[in-house]
């Protein structure tokens, strides 16, 4: 009779433990979603370089995905998405240095996903700005964090610019060369050759205006020499017109795609140079007035002889190798000769408006 009793006494407790953690379990809420909590920044100056680096860090309670974008479409602004995260005990906005950026916010995008925006003093390229987290590792004094690094941008130039073409220092760099071929067509045409034409038919014409013009290659050459890294090579470029202090600078490519029917001209500038903008324009004006190709406008864009050049600087893809009839006609010194003449009308173009604008960047 004791044994049956104790037996029964064992089944109840353990029936009873099974169904305490069966509540235990159905009660759980799972894992905490990760909270934004705490952010701090400071401002890094290079004593040597001269540069400028803002660190952002914002702590969260557990680890996060980012994925962050430049946005202008209310003012210079850095968006970067916190997906499967809360703003948590946090200021919904913050101070910031205000030469590199103004404030960072924090808000709600949607159910899954927290928001990070910061209000940028000038606007930045792609290049300029780092975002990426850092786990708590196996400190107890540490937190995961979110780390956003931003470089100010270099100080702005101001001009004086007269009308006319006469005594002004142009370079005039024609793509690729000598190892690097540039893009191909499909009649095996090289790039680096028709930007070459090209850019000593703008030199021969500027030079009758008056004009003294620099040429990063005059014949099939690599600008560095053989063998440079990428990058060495587009330094070169750009050092021939910052050590020369030139006016502008205006770099001659061909343009291609994988369909053969996409075709056109377009000019390309720095977006943080308003002046490069109105040269880009007043050169695709006149380079979309040559019958045959399709007006493919003006465009902001982060290429490197462009953006480390000190004066305003455009990139002119003057059609598409890849398509057969502009390659066709891109071979004819006619064509050649009207798209310089597209070009120098439109840096003379330029000066003209550039003069009425006064100082600035």
């Amino acid at each position: 009779m004791h044994r049956r009793v104790l037996s029964f006494v064992l089944l109840m407790i353990f029936m009873a433990q099974q169904v305490g953690m069966t509540a235990a379990l159905n009660n759980s809420d799972g894992p905490a979603t990760p909270e934004l909590t705490n952010v701090r920044w400071l401002v890094h100056k290079d004593a040597v370089e001269g540069t400028s680096k803002l660190r952002l860090v914002i702590e969260t309670t557990g680890p996060v995905k980012i994925n962050g974008a430049l946005s202008e479409s209310a003012g210079p602004q850095l968006i970067i998405d916190v997906k499967d995260a809360v703003v948590g005990k946090i200021d919904d906005a913050v101070a910031l240095d205000g030469e590199i950026a103004d404030k960072v916010t924090f808000s709600k995008k949607d159910t899954n996903t927290s928001q990070i925006i910061v209000d940028l003093s000038n606007m930045i390229d792609d290049t300029d700005y780092k975002i990426f987290t850092l786990s708590s590792g196996t400190s107890s004094t540490k937190t995961f964090r979110v780390v956003i690094d931003i470089n100010k941008p270099l100080p702005k130039i101001n001009y004086n610019f007269t009308p006319g073409l006469k005594d002004k220092v142009i370079v005039i760099d024609p793509g690729h060369g000598g190892s690097d071929s540039g893009a191909i067509g499909p009649n095996k045409t090289q790039e680096k050759k028709i930007t070459l034409a090209v850019g000593q038919k703008v030199k021969t014409l500027l030079e009758s205006a008056g004009a003294k013009v620099l040429m990063t290659r005059q014949t099939d050459v690599d600008v560095y020499g053989p063998n440079a890294s990428a990058v060495d090579e587009l330094r070169a470029r750009t050092k021939v017109a910052n050590n020369n202090k030139a006016d502008v600078f205006v770099s001659i490519h061909i343009n291609a795609f994988s369909n053969p029917t996409v075709g056109g001209i377009a000019t390309y500038y720095y977006r943080n140079s308003g002046y490069g903008a109105m040269l880009a324009n007043n050169i695709q004006n006149n380079l979309a007035k040559i019958g045959g190709f399709q007006d493919r406008g003006i465009n902001s864009a982060g290429f490197y002889v462009i953006k480390n050049t000190e004066m305003p600087a455009v990139l002119a893809e003057l059609g598409f190798i890849s398509n057969p009839n502009e390659e066709k006609n891109l071979n004819t010194p006619q064509l050649q000769q009207q798209l310089a003449q597209g070009i120098v009308q439109g840096l003379e173009n330029f000066f003209a408006q550039a003069s009425k604008k006064g100082g600035g960047s």
